[in-house]
């Protein structure tokens, strides 16, 4: 006999953690990336950023990490100086990793609309783990 199971929302909030938490830092106001116009086809650029803070929105503890940019440009390349303010920019913004780096991914999309992009986020141990976050465009 097959039983049936329901699938329930997790309950974060017996943790501590609640929906102000999980939307912290997603639509910050942060800097423009600036772009300019992209010269050649068929290449892809690798931007590492290793200097990468923020604050956890939970416990507002610094993370430290390095976010990792992958990308093939269409028309447009990132400007490298308004990257890094923008990347600065989040060192006193409370966000989680997962959403640093999908906003990140978004925010450069919207900017340049390459072909693809990859952002990864490799982020400091903190309490024995060690986090790495990937956000593709397209999705896969």
């Amino acid at each position: 006999m097959k039983r049936e199971t329901t699938r329930r929302k997790p309950d974060t909030t017996r943790l501590g953690y609640n929906e102000r938490h999980a939307k912290s830092g997603i639509t910050a106001p942060l800097p423009e990336i600036e772009t300019f116009p992209n010269q050649y086809k068929g290449y892809e650029i690798t931007i590492e950023i290793p200097e990468y803070t923020a604050i956890c929105p939970k416990t507002n503890l610094p993370d430290f990490g390095t976010i990792t940019v992958h990308y093939k440009p269409d028309k447009a390349c990132l400007e490298l100086k308004s990257l890094k303010m923008y990347i600065h920019a989040y060192r006193n913004l409370g966000i989680f990793y997962e959403n640093a780096v999908n906003r990140i991914l978004h925010d450069i999309v919207t900017s340049c609309r390459p072909v693809w992009a990859k952002v990864t986020g490799t982020f400091a141990a903190r309490g024995g783990l060690r986090s790495v976050i990937e956000a593709r465009y397209p999705q896969p």
